[in-house]
């Protein structure tokens, strides 16, 4: 038996983050770890309806999971059948999302108001396909933030089919006059919430998401819960995704030279870029690799410096702008 057969492969997971967690993203994040669970960006269901293409070319490194939104519960049901075709790991269905045109469109953090629809969603998926189907969710929203409610929404939703919980632990503000970006910090975090679902949940699997930001969070946090999800602190520091493997899986770490790594994915980057997908589209999950270097203010404006794109090709630019990263 291998050392990390009883670790849950969601003990650690990368929040799937509009226009940030894309393919070339994900493709330079399993670089760096090759355990934790990716996500895509949240892909509504009538996107995939109408781009039948888009689910194959997000399948693009082993472990994804491929986050819905929607709400009608054949249509998830089709693009779920679709998704495990492809070969995700997982359906997730996106219940957390705040934002106005998810508001708007009745999807996202919206549906938590509408229990008995999220549930019919869920089953829908659930009796579909073979493959977990999963929540990302908040604790609450402004209406409705109580310990009961969170309790009978997950019961609801576990006895339809949902084999996970992904708890952002705080609630989704959904009034018309919140700054969405606001809600990602406000209101407090409330962990203590989330440990006591799991309690009152033992055999259901409970992930926590929101604010965490080091191993030592990490470790304090699976004491209560089965897996830790963090999104904004990897897209800050990649780097932090290099200690993971061992730290939480007990594997052998990936190569820990941050220009070696980047220099592995040339060809991937030429192949990219042969098909005239920009340079700063396929780099900007790199831009932040060098967090607190030396030379990673140099190196982010070298990249961004249309001028120097005049006598050079993209890849010698980026070559170029790794020279001012000193690694002591």
């Amino acid at each position: 038996m291998k050392k990390d057969d009883n670790i849950p492969y969601f003990r650690f997971e990368v929040a799937p983050m509009l226009k940030k967690t894309n393919r070339y993203c994900r493709y330079f994040y399993r670089k760096l770890t090759k355990k934790a669970l990716l996500y895509t960006e949240m892909i509504h269901s009538n996107v995939i309806k109408n781009n039948k293409n888009i689910l194959l070319k997000n399948n693009n490194v082993k472990n994804v999971v491929l986050q819905l939104a929607g709400n009608e519960p054949k249509l998830l049901s089709s693009c779920a059948k679709q998704a495990e075709k492809i070969g995700y790991k997982e359906i997730n269905f996106n219940l957390g999302c705040p934002s106005l045109k998810s508001q708007k469109g009745h999807f996202g953090a919206y549906l938590m108001n509408q229990p008995l629809i999220v549930s019919d969603c869920i089953k829908a998926m659930s009796d579909s396909v073979t493959i977990p189907i999963t929540v990302k969710m908040r604790t609450g929203t402004d209406h409705n933030n109580n310990d009961i409610f969170l309790y009978n929404l997950i019961n609801l939703l576990s006895d339809s089919g949902c084999k996970r919980f992904i708890i952002h632990a705080r609630k989704a503000l959904l009034a018309p006059n919140i700054n969405v970006k606001n809600n990602l910090i406000i209101p407090k975090l409330d962990y203590n919430l989330v440990y006591k679902i799991k309690k009152e949940f033992p055999n259901i699997k409970i992930s926590i998401n929101g604010g965490i930001k080091t191993l030592s969070d990490i470790k304090n946090h699976l004491k209560y819960v089965d897996g830790v999800m963090l999104g904004r602190q990897i897209f800050k520091n990649p780097r932090f995704l290099i200690k993971i493997d061992q730290f939480l899986f007990k594997n052998k770490s990936v190569v820990q030279n941050p220009i070696i790594i980047v220099k592995s994915i040339f060809p991937y980057i030429k192949k990219e870029l042969n098909k005239g997908i920009p340079l700063k589209i396929i780099t900007a999950p790199i831009l932040n690799f060098f967090h607190g270097m030396n030379g990673s203010n140099n190196f982010k404006k070298f990249i961004s410096n249309k001028n120097n794109y005049l006598n050079l090709n993209s890849l010698e630019v980026l070559n170029k702008a790794l020279s001012y990263i000193k690694i002591k």
